[in-house]
């Protein structure tokens, strides 16, 4: 999977600027007080920098935490990532339900990457039972945003 920290505006822009240019400890800056403060896109921002190790030692673990955050408030790249994480087990026990849970809420919304986590979620149901698969739907249908 490829990520990056496309679309940051407004408050994100010097982050977005500062991400591009090779300027990550200048993103850092930008980025962690507004995470720090529930901005689901900044959240999403900082998984990118630790899953990549932009600036940081590359941590999939911390990765994963500040992705599931995005996720849990319904930002839908956020909940894209993290069910990848979830599906290759990367940052975070493997977890076909989790995975499937994840993409189906990602699929559900009206962004560019709906297509990408509909297949995504596609691709790991071939590897689930129709019990697994059931049991993420369900999860999916219950989910709330936290705000």
């Amino acid at each position: 999977m490829t990520y990056t920290i496309n679309g940051l505006v407004g408050r994100h822009e010097e982050a977005d600027t500062a991400f591009a240019s090779g300027d990550y400890a200048t993103a850092l800056l930008h980025l962690r007080p507004l995470a720090e403060q529930g901005d689901a896109r900044a959240q999403f921002g900082l998984g990118v920098i630790y899953a990549n190790g932009k600036g940081v030692p590359q941590d999939h673990t911390k990765a994963v935490e500040w992705y599931r955050k995005a996720a849990e408030q319904g930002y839908p790249p956020g909940q894209y990532i993290l069910g990848g994480m979830y599906a290759e087990g990367r940052g975070a026990l493997q977890d076909c339900v989790k995975a499937h849970m994840w993409l189906t809420l990602a699929a559900a919304q009206e962004w560019k990457g709906a297509q990408d986590s509909r297949e995504a979620r596609d691709n790991a149901a071939c590897d689930m039972t129709p019990e697994q698969i059931g049991e993420a739907q369900r999860l999916a249908r219950e989910w709330k945003p936290k705000k």
